[in-house]
């Protein structure tokens, strides 16, 4: 029994890290079609960012909220659901932190960090509500109701930006109480704008999985999302649980929106289409698996990806767009995962049969 434990643990593992080879492969041979080497392309990539503090705080300031946008599309996912307005969400999160910051410019620091990545939190969970209430009580569709509400909360933002928070396309910044900067770690990465929302990021990667795995909640919720008639035989509340996890799941990319917000820029602007941390986070808790862990090493790649990308045009003359290649590539193959697991699974039985069904 131990042995088929440790080989299923090992096929899950396998899983991303298959999928991440195969993306970079892919991408390496489409660089190579077009007459580029990838090798080059990759070193000036990846290398680029750990050797300078100042873009590895940069990659790791973006893995800070794509870690939200990841755990935030996860929960919904181990409920059975797709979350696929978590770029609203997070926008929702991000506009109402910076409009309460500039109405509270006077607040003590202490008291007033609190209460915006609440607020945040708060307000991209009602935002979500509203799709989990719809799939409870009517049984809409949750995937055309988050996307409808992307884009419904992409123009509500803008219109109160440029007619309530400011004057212009842009509000004003937020006053130092409500910056979420800290010198040390500006000075520790040579001016990037990483912030202490890392260190919250990883606080709430704990409570998440101590939430999913130790606690009734979490039980409920992966019980509803495994089998939804079973779950209720059982005594448990589909329609609660239904409403329970997009609120979770709309309030951790609220706070994600609420930590770029006053973190990375210190202010909200008009936006030409949804932020892209939404739809990454989406692929960062693919590839996580769903574990809160996972997606936090995923949502890392992402942001090493994402930064790195800008370094292959100049050092290695390949356009940044093949960076999204490679991204788009291990997107691929986690989405195909079922084609990775059938060969992993035939190889393992095939490793079985060879022992004899030893499962000792």
């Amino acid at each position: 029994m131990l042995r088929q434990d440790n080989k299923h643990w090992l096929s899950s593992l396998s899983v991303p890290l298959i999928s991440i080879i195969c993306g970079f492969i892919l991408g390496a041979i489409v660089m190579l079609i077009f007459g580029y080497n990838p090798i080059k392309a990759y070193d000036a990539m990846i290398m680029s960012v750990f050797k300078n503090p100042y873009f590895f705080g940069e990659a790791l300031r973006q893995a800070t909220v794509l870690t939200f946008t990841g755990l935030s599309f996860n929960i919904a996912y181990q409920a059975g659901f797709f979350n696929i307005g978590v770029a609203g969400q997070l926008l929702m999160g991000w506009m109402t932190s910076i409009w309460l910051g500039l109405l509270l410019p006077e607040l003590p620091r202490v008291v007033m960090l609190p209460i915006l990545l609440l607020v945040g939190a708060l307000f991209g969970a009602l935002w979500s509500a509203i799709a989990g209430v719809l799939k409870a009580y009517f049984g809409t569709n949750e995937v055309i109701v988050t996307i409808m509400l992307n884009y419904t909360a992409l123009h509500a933002t803008n219109h109160l930006i440029r007619n309530v928070i400011a004057t212009g396309n842009i509000s004003d910044r937020v006053g130092p109480n409500a910056s979420l900067a800290v010198g040390w770690l500006t000075s520790l990465t040579n001016g990037s704008r990483l912030n202490i929302g890392l260190f919250i990021a990883i606080a709430v990667v704990a409570l998440y999985w101590f939430v999913m795995k130790h606690t009734t909640v979490g039980f409920e919720l992966r019980a509803v999302g495994l089998n939804k008639d079973a779950a209720e035989y059982a005594g448990m509340s589909a329609k609660k649980n239904i409403i329970l996890s997009m609120f979770i799941s709309g309030a951790l990319a609220g706070l994600g929106g609420a930590i770029h917000g006053l973190g990375t820029f210190g202010n909200i602007f008009t936006q030409g289409h949804l932020p892209p941390e939404g739809f990454d986070g989406i692929a960062v808790g693919l590839l996580g698996l769903g574990t809160p862990v996972g997606t936090f090493l995923s949502a890392i790649l992402f942001g090493i990806l994402n930064i790195g990308s800008a370094f292959m045009p100049n050092m290695a003359g390949v356009p940044d767009e093949l960076a999204q290649v490679v991204t788009a590539s291990i997107i691929f193959f986690i989405g195909a995962n079922y084609i990775i697991r059938y060969f992993i699974n035939k190889r393992v039985g095939k490793g079985d049969k060879k022992q004899g069904g030893d499962t000792v």
